[in-house]
């Protein structure tokens, strides 16, 4: 059986399948964790440790020794969709004073949910299309794009929106892993080549530890919206990040390439709930609707980029005629 293959050809489906299968053990033996205890039950309740090795991983990859090119490209990048998510966020704390939408069409809709899914690249994704569409060296841009990853920068939005208030060893702490590892990834470049493989192994181990706290009438509500929030990503994060790219010499496909949502930012909510528990009945909707969107966006920013890509060439073939 060619189970990994199968997952791989889902988009997000290392992610995405642990994800429901947790949550379909959750719904259906919703005792389970408990029942069974011992290593069993820390798989299904302990995704945040699994996290914070998975972080630690991401942070080792990450060179300091990055060329000018690629700090600019990368920087450019990483601070405008970091930015569109702040603004998009503090804009919808203005219409969710409590921080999420409680009845209505858009009923669990909340600004965790909206930061969450557009401060994180799937980073995957990215270089694959930068592969096939792009620059070489813009692949190298995600080097510093990958700092998104973590909840840090949607606790510092949400901070800053007024919809929490962390303590400075919560903000240390939801990065400490991350500067650690790259601390070290970059002292030793064979501890980096040791980690790096780990990186795509433990995604399945803490979706499934996620979606053990989420039950299927939660994700059943959150289809179309999450499908809307997905389209949301694409179209906001993907108009800043071509001006970024263009602005920097490129010509917006590192830009398109980058408006997704990783499969890791799933993870987000659950993070934050896990730091200020006002957020603990937020999390599970906002863990759904972020994760509907890691699946809209790799269906739609392959399709944009390629667009986008078509449109480029042909508007360059016309000036080499001219």
């Amino acid at each position: 059986m060619k189970i990994k293959a199968g997952l791989e050809r889902i988009p997000g489906g290392l992610m995405m399948i642990p994800l429901l299968l947790g949550a379909v053990t959750n719904t259906l033996f919703p005792t389970a964790a408990k029942t069974f205890g011992s290593f069993t039950g820390a798989l299904m309740t302990g995704a945040l440790p699994i996290l914070s090795v998975f972080f630690f991983c991401m942070g080792a990859t990450i060179d300091f020794k990055a060329t000018p090119y690629i700090l600019k490209k990368g920087g450019a990048l990483l601070g405008s969709k970091i930015l569109a998510g702040t603004l998009l966020g503090l804009l919808a704390a203005q219409f969710m004073p409590t921080g999420m939408v409680e009845s209505g069409v858009f009923a669990g809709l909340s600004v965790l949910a909206i930061v969450a899914s557009m401060n994180d690249t799937n980073g995957g994704l990215y270089m694959a299309l930068i592969g096939q569409y792009g620059k070489k060296e813009d692949g190298g841009a995600y080097t510093l794009m990958s700092m998104e990853s973590g909840p840090f920068f949607t606790m510092l939005t949400l901070g800053i929106a007024g919809l929490a208030a962390f303590p400075w060893e919560a903000f240390v702490g939801a990065i400490l892993p991350l500067l650690v590892g790259m601390v070290l990834g970059n002292l030793d470049h064979e501890l980096r080549d040791f980690v790096k493989p780990a990186i795509p192994i433990l995604i399945p181990f803490f979706a499934f530890g996620l979606g053990n706290t989420l039950n299927l009438t939660t994700v059943w509500k959150s289809g179309l919206l999450g499908v809307l929030l997905g389209i949301a990503v694409v179209v906001v994060t993907g108009t800043v990040l071509i001006i970024a790219d263009k602005l920097t010499g490129g010509n917006g496909v590192a830009g398109i390439a980058a408006a997704s949502t990783a499969g890791n930012a799933a993870a987000v909510p659950a993070a934050i709930a896990s730091i200020d528990k006002t957020y603990a009945g937020i999390a599970p909707s906002a863990t759904m609707l972020v994760a509907t969107c890691v699946i809209v966006t790799a269906v739609l920013v392959p399709l944009a980029t390629a667009l986008w890509a078509k449109w480029v060439n042909a508007d360059q073939r016309k000036e080499v005629v001219n």
